[in-house]
């Protein structure tokens, strides 16, 4: 996950501060407890963010903090709702292969950066302990993946993949395997890894195994809704 400094927050149903003239005061307490948030969970992670240090860092009550945002998972769903509202800079190349290419190498410093490093793993682990979080972080990449679309929709319009590729596929496909390195494996993640990756999901897209499915039409046996016969051996035991 990647933004110009930290991922940025949006308001979470229950969460937000309630409705109020944009550039108010209320508008104010959010970003300072946003900022406050991203730059405890840089420094401590997901284990060590607590509303007492978010309120220290942020010079918001802790008594707001609790009232507004419920406790440290729900500091975490805001600032993934509110990054997710948050455009994506989308690479335009000219090209599948080097949009992905570059898709790729904005998700590796998402995962490598100083800065931005600590905060992806941060989000990723409290994913994994709160359901709200785990919500988010959804919401997250998903929102992710709908704006990369354009890339694959793009490419499509331009002749470079079969009508009916499915552009979240080809995303997934560029990018899931630097998360597999960085979380599951715990391989260097690096450019070639990026690169790799990259490669392998344009070329999967080019070949047509990327595309959607067709839509079913009634039951699982198709337009009719009736289930194809079995073949004949099968029926005859």
């Amino acid at each position: 996950m990647r933004s110009d400094r930290h991922p940025r927050a949006a308001p979470v149903t229950g969460a937000g501060p309630g409705s109020v003239r944009p550039g108010g005061r209320t508008a104010r307490v959010r970003d300072a407890v946003r900022e406050a948030t991203l730059a405890e969970l840089s420094e401590h992670g997901y284990r060590g963010l607590t509303v007492e240090g978010v309120a220290a860092r942020s010079g918001v009550h802790r008594t707001t903090v609790y009232r507004r945002w419920g406790g440290a998972d729900g500091l975490i769903a805001d600032a993934l709702a509110r990054a997710a509202a948050e455009p994506w800079p989308v690479p335009d190349t000219g090209t599948l292969a080097g949009d992905l290419r570059a898709l790729a190498r904005l998700v590796l410093t998402g995962l490598t950066d100083p800065a931005q490093g600590p905060l992806t793993r941060a989000f990723v682990l409290a994913a994994a302990h709160s359901p709200a979080a785990a919500r988010a972080l959804h919401d997250f990449y998903a929102r992710r993946h709908e704006q990369a679309a354009a890339a694959v929709e793009r490419a499509a319009a331009r002749g470079e993949v079969p009508a009916g590729t499915d552009p979240a596929e080809v995303v997934r496909a560029a990018v899931a395997p630097l998360y597999h390195r960085a979380f599951i494996t715990g391989e260097p993640v690096d450019e070639a890894a990026a690169d790799r990756a990259a490669a392998a999901a344009c070329a999967a897209a080019r070949a047509g195994i990327l595309t959607a499915p067709p839509p079913q039409a009634g039951a699982p046996g198709g337009a009719g809704g009736r289930a194809a016969d079995p073949p004949r051996s099968e029926r005859l035991g």
